[in-house]
């Protein structure tokens, strides 16, 4: 892992992310051609709504959609996701959220898809709808669930599946009804044929996370769908004075998503999974040396849709009749020493995950390295 006088000047240490493109070890790495974009970027004026008019071209070309726009964030896309639901065009409805009292404001959501971010739907006025629960829903529970009140139905593609309609079938309903279905898939690229997957199943609005898998800036994120919401939520975005001002996206982020989705589109990613798995299965081999602990390279299973088990990964448990230490302090001591090293800690497997997708050249020989020191130590 190289130094960084950037960080190092802020007394910031770097550290070896094996726990995946995660918000909290900030996302990913940029390729090179993203960084001088943004960098040429910053050196001109421009005017931000014929830039993000054309952003929202090479988007819209990219998703398939109608039309597209680049976001501060998933996070940010929902928020303009429900927003051009509830207030659309109406600069009246738009001067007052997140106050939507007497308008459209209600949002459906499977309890299934609770996982916390629905918090970015009710900061734009929505007041949420639950059907179902974790394990099941059934049509009518959708059916009875859409009223006068409904602004949309929202569905979420990541949390482990199991419980929610097939969106095909949320579609058909909600369309039959005149309600829109808004779609976080934040999580879900790669694979790179989820950027046009979901668009093709016939919702209203997508979104992605640009900088987890895409590699583009990490607070930057994609918004894409029909036209006339787009419209909506370009309105209810900045620079004008909406809901969505705070969400703002800098002409450098613009531009570097851009130049991320279009490297993103053209990668190999057939031959980036195998490199993956590679890494995956040395590092679960050298672990399952170390006495007391067992280790898996599972190659990714990306038709479950479900973040955690999409790509490749090493999933590391430890058995307590061989060892004391427990999964938490390893993985804590794993994370204080130098250089630190984070993975996914999961308490309900017993164990946790090392993704290969974020590591470095040498980082699998040093994650392997400080592992059988701590499980050795005395």
């Amino acid at each position: 892992m190289s130094s960084n006088s950037v960080y190092s000047r802020l007394g910031v240490r770097p550290i070896i992310n094996a726990a995946s493109w995660r918000s909290g070890v900030s996302g990913s790495l940029m390729p090179d051609a993203v960084v001088k974009a943004m960098a040429e970027a910053s050196r001109s004026y421009v005017d931000i709504y014929e830039l993000n008019r054309k952003a929202g071209e090479v988007i819209a070309k990219l998703t398939g959609a109608e039309a597209g726009m680049v976001t501060a964030g998933a996070s940010a896309a929902m928020l303009l996701e429900a927003a051009a639901c509830i207030a659309g065009k109406d600069p009246a409805k738009i001067s007052r959220l997140p106050d939507t009292e007497g308008m459209k404001n209600e949002i459906i959501i499977h309890h299934a898809h609770r996982i916390g971010y629905e918090i970015n739907f009710r900061a734009a006025g929505a007041k949420l709808v639950m059907i179902g629960d974790t394990h099941h829903t059934t049509e009518w529970m959708l059916e009875s669930a859409i009223n006068d009140r409904t602004a949309a139905v929202a569905y979420v593609i990541g949390p482990r599946p199991g419980g929610a309609l097939p969106m095909p079938e949320v579609v058909r309903i909600s369309h039959s009804r005149g309600v829109p279905v808004i779609v976080d898939a934040a999580s879900m690229l790669p694979p790179p044929e989820n950027l046009t997957r979901f668009v093709a199943m016939g919702p209203d609005l997508v979104c992605f996370s640009g900088g987890k898998g895409v590699r583009g800036p990490q607070s930057s994120g994609i918004l894409c769908g029909k036209k006339e919401f787009i419209e909506a939520a370009t309105l209810n975005a900045s620079p004008y004075a909406a809901i969505g001002r705070p969400a703002k996206v800098s002409k450098e982020e613009i531009v570097g998503l851009v130049t991320a989705l279009e490297l993103f589109v053209d990668t190999d990613f057939d031959a980036l999974t195998r490199k993956w798995l590679s890494m995956a299965e040395y590092i679960a081999s050298e672990v399952a040396k170390v006495p007391g602990l067992t280790a898996v390279a599972e190659p990714g299973e990306p038709e479950h849709l479900e973040f955690d088990t999409t790509l490749p990964r090493v999933v590391v448990k430890r058995d307590s009749s061989k060892h004391r230490l427990s999964t938490d302090d390893l993985v804590d001591r794993m994370a204080s020493g130098d250089p630190s090293i984070r993975v996914v800690n999961k308490l309900f497997t017993g164990g946790f995950f090392i993704s290969p997708v974020t590591l470095q050249d040498g980082e699998p020989e040093i994650i392997v390295r400080r592992i059988r020191e701590i499980m050795t130590a005395r």
